[in-house]
C-alpha cells in the first residue's frame, strides 16, 4: 500500500499520527511536534500568506504553542479524518472595541510515511456583536508582521495583563511606543492588533481603561463626588475627551451619573 492509498487502514494510521501531533501541541512538547514533521514539510499559513519549511518551523511552533498547561483551544468540531488527510477546526476569542472578536481557524493536515507532510491553515476574523446584516467572516489585512492568529491572541492577552497590572493609563502622556516596548512587541505589531483585530484606536483603548478605573473610583468614593478630579487622576488629560468617553460608555453625563451614586448612598444611609 502506498502512502496515499485511501481506506480504513490509511485513515486509522492518519488519525493516530494527527492525534500524537495534537497531544504534543497540548502538552507543549516542542521536540515531539518537530519529530512528527516530514523532512519535506510545507506549512502554509494563509493568514500570513507564507509557507514555511522544516528549518523555519521550530521558532513558529514555539511561539504558537499554549503558554499554560491547562490552556485549551475552543474546538468547534471533532478531528475528522479521511484517508491521508485530517481536518481540525477551532477558534480563539478576544475582546475587541466592538465586543467579542474571534479568529476561526481550520487546518487540513496531510500525512505521508507516518509523518506530517502538509499543513494548510486558514483563519478568518469574526466580530460577534455586529448587526446581523453585517455579521460575517472578514479577513483583516494579511499580517506581514510574522504573527499567526494564535500569536495575535497571545499579544492581546499580554496587552490586557500589562494594563491591568501596571496601570500605565494613569500617565496622561502614555503613548503607543512606550506600550509596545514594555509589552515586548514592536509599535507596528501593537498598532495592527488594535486597529485590524480589536477594531479600535490606541487612544480609545487607553481611554476605556481610564474610564473603568474612574468608574471603580466613583463607586468607592464618598460624597461629595469630584468627578473632574477623579478623571484627571485616572489619566485623562482633557475634560472634553473624558466627557465624550463617559457619555459614549454610560449614556449619561458625569454629573447625572454622580448624582445617581449620591442618591443611592443617601438611601442606604437612611435604610
Amino acid at each position: 500500500m502506498s502512502a496515499f492509498d485511501d481506506g480504513p487502514q490509511q485513515t486509522q494510521a492518519t488519525a493516530e499520527t494527527v492525534m500524537r501531533y495534537h497531544l504534543c501541541w497540548k502538552h507543549r512538547d516542542l521536540d515531539g511536534v518537530m519529530a512528527l514533521y516530514h523532512p519535506e514539510i510545507q506549512y502554509s499559513d494563509f493568514f500570513q500568506n507564507r509557507t514555511l519549511g522544516l528549518d523555519q518551523l521550530r521558532e513558529y511552533v514555539a511561539s504558537s504553542m499554549p503558554r499554560d498547561p491547562d490552556e485549551a483551544l475552543e474546538h468547534s468540531d471533532r478531528i475528522r479524518v479521511d484517508g491521508n488527510t485530517a481536518f481540525i477546526q477551532y477558534q480563539v476569542t478576544l475582546r475587541g472595541g466592538r465586543g467579542l472578536v474571534s479568529f476561526r481557524a481550520s487546518e487540513a493536515i496531510t500525512v505521508r510515511d507516518g509523518l506530517i507532510w502538509r499543513v494548510n491553515e486558514y483563519a478568518s476574523l469574526v466580530h460577534e456583536t455586529l448587526p446581523d446584516k453585517a455579521r460575517h467572516s472578514t479577513r483583516p489585512a494579511a499580517s506581514r508582521l510574522g504573527l499567526s492568529p494564535r500569536q495575535l491572541s497571545f499579544m492581546a492577552e499580554d496587552l490586557q495583563q500589562y494594563f491591568e497590572r501596571q496601570q500605565p493609563y494613569l500617565d496622561p502622556e502614555l503613548d503607543l511606543q512606550r506600550v509596545a516596548k514594555e509589552c515586548g512587541y514592536s509599535r507596528n505589531q501593537i498598532s495592527y492588533l488594535l486597529n485590524q483585530v480589536l477594531g479600535q484606536s490606541f487612544y480609545r483603548y487607553v481611554n476605556q481603561a481610564r474610564l473603568q478605573h474612574l468608574l471603580l473610583a466613583l463607586d468607592q468614593a464618598t460624597p461629595p463626588l469630584r468627578v473632574d478630579e477623579l478623571a484627571f487622576a485616572a489619566g485623562f488629560n482633557s475634560l472634553s475627551a473624558f466627557y465624550s468617553c463617559f457619555r459614549q460608555h454610560t449614556g449619561q453625563s458625569p454629573k447625572a451619573y454622580a448624582k445617581q451614586i449620591s442618591l443611592r448612598a443617601r438611601a442606604q444611609d437612611n435604610a
